[in-house]
């Protein structure tokens, strides 16, 4: 009987801390409640079209944040940078 409301009681806890407790993050940033201001910054520097995080210096941390992840979506990684010696110049002379 105590096994049975013990297994209970973790169920309840489970259901109860899952959907509630979960932290929503936009672009690897913590959200504090529904991510709609980190939305708000990547919207605007889309819109604007940012390519500086210097320019993400608005009055809210999670616009900023939202602003930043634009910006470092907008940058090439570092597998997409060619060498330079396949760069397609003809080195042959």
């Amino acid at each position: 009987m105590i096994k049975a409301a013990a297994f209970a009681m973790i169920v309840w806890l489970g259901l109860w801390v899952s959907p509630t407790m979960a932290q929503q993050t936009f672009e690897g940033y913590d959200c504090t409640a529904d991510c709609s201001g980190h939305q708000a910054g990547y919207d605007w520097a889309e819109r604007n079209g940012i390519s500086d995080a210097t320019d993400c210096d608005g009055n809210s941390q999670s616009f900023n944040e939202g602003c930043q992840a634009y910006v470092d979506e907008q940058q090439p990684a570092p597998d997409d940078e060619v060498p330079a010696d396949e760069g397609g110049e003809d080195s042959s002379e």
